[in-house]
């Protein structure tokens, strides 16, 4: 047995998204997570990275104060900003959602140019391994969008390449020329500081944070993103290919010579001193001062380290910086993702026939238009309806006493 309830008008349509709620759609798709992010989680944690530094700074000091002052500290921030480029090149491949690694052998790789043609010139030395590493960076890039095949595959095969350059020498080289970057250190940190700082401020913005996020996938990883998403990851691994060539030229410039060596150490290094930093590994997500602030606290570490006479690798380092790195990316997408908005309310779920208990309840159909015209009622009939009722074939038994 069943029944039908009468239709008294549909489910309350949910509120548009759009100007009257504040929100907009992450990345500009009907299927993305709608609304701006939040950046408490990132003030929160870069706080504590400051805290952190400012621990680091005191320790060193108590260690050794030479190596924060003179030609210590000049030797400390050449090192620190030769970490810093790897870190941002890092960085812009994640925000892109196509991590680059072969970053560090590309800094190998470009070390090694620079040692032996350092003596013709720094700035054709450097002007060569650049443009090398930026046509480098376009192919990869041209893979990566055209196939549409996850960055750290390819790039891992771009590493290979690179590697097979780096193990035609089997001994370390010496940096020919005279150029000593320690010279203009601070110069090069107010300009990695630059960067790094600008850079997050301007990935802060809404409108070029959903641009540069593009790339990150919102539904199915293999459905390609667009013209726009795979511009900005092939500028993103030009990019980070040239910035890496930067860092190998500082590094081994400080060092003065250059032992030949895979370099995915350094690839292991920056990416955890960038997911450290607060950038998310799923990509679109990242903060301000982050890269700056963990690049600062990694120099002092290794500083440290070696002040104290402890041997650690950059192995033991990046992979410590990846651990906790991958903590912050839970926190920063826990905590850094749009909030719901305020007033919209979620789609009402679909309406099924209720079963159990030997009653089911069928959907509301829609109302079909009135008759014209009353339906034809039926014949009068000459009985009385207030008469003696029909079905009583017996005398009443108060009707038969006598009263």
């Amino acid at each position: 047995m069943g029944y039908d309830e009468p239709d008294r008008g549909g489910p309350t349509e949910p509120a548009p998204v759009g100007a009257a709620t504040g929100a907009e759609p992450v990345l500009d798709e009907p299927d993305a997570e709608p609304g701006r992010d939040r950046f408490g989680v990132y003030i929160v944690w870069e706080t504590l990275l400051l805290l952190g530094f400012g621990a680091l700074v005191y320790l060193v000091w108590r260690e050794d104060p030479a190596v924060l002052r003179g030609s210590g500290l000049r030797d400390l921030i050449v090192d620190v900003v030769g970490l810093g480029l790897l870190a941002l090149a890092a960085g812009l491949t994640l925000r892109t959602a196509a991590v680059n690694l072969a970053i560090g052998p590309v800094a190998v790789a470009a070390g090694l140019h620079f040692a032996e043609q350092s003596d013709r010139g720094v700035l054709g030395a450097v002007g060569t391994a650049a443009a090398v590493a930026a046509v480098g960076g376009l192919l990869l890039g041209l893979v990566v969008v055209l196939l549409h095949v996850p960055g750290w595959v390819a790039s891992l095969g771009g590493a290979a390449g690179v590697i097979v350059y780096i193990e035609e020498r089997s001994a370390p080289v010496l940096v020919q020329g005279d150029y000593d970057p320690r010279g203009t250190a601070g110069q090069l940190f107010i300009g990695f500081a630059a960067i790094a700082v600008f850079g997050g401020l301007f990935g802060a913005v809404s409108p070029i944070r959903r641009l540069v996020g593009r790339f990150r996938p919102v539904a199915d990883p293999a459905r390609r993103r667009g013209a726009a998403a795979a511009v900005v990851a092939t500028v993103g691994y030009v990019c980070s290919t040239v910035l890496a060539t930067l860092a190998g030229v500082l590094i081994a410039s400080t060092d003065g010579a250059v032992t030949p060596a895979a370099g995915l150490d350094w690839t292991v290094l920056a990416v955890g001193a960038t997911l450290l930093a607060g950038t998310s590994a799923f990509g679109l997500r990242g903060g301000v001062f982050g890269t700056l602030l963990t690049a600062g606290a990694i120099g002092l570490f290794l500083a440290y380290a070696q002040a104290r006479g402890w041997t650690v690798s950059h192995w033991a380092v990046g992979g410590a910086a990846l651990a906790v790195g991958l903590v912050v990316t839970r926190l920063v997408e826990t905590y850094g993702r749009p909030a719901p908005a305020v007033g919209v309310l979620p789609p009402p779920p679909p309406t099924e026939p209720a079963t159990g208990g030997g009653w089911s309840v069928a959907q509301p159909q829609p109302v079909g238009d009135w008759p014209p015209v009353l339906p034809t009622q039926p014949t009068a009939s000459g009985t009385d309806p207030w008469g003696t009722r029909r079905w009583e074939s017996s005398q009443r038994t108060w009707e038969a006493d006598d009263r």
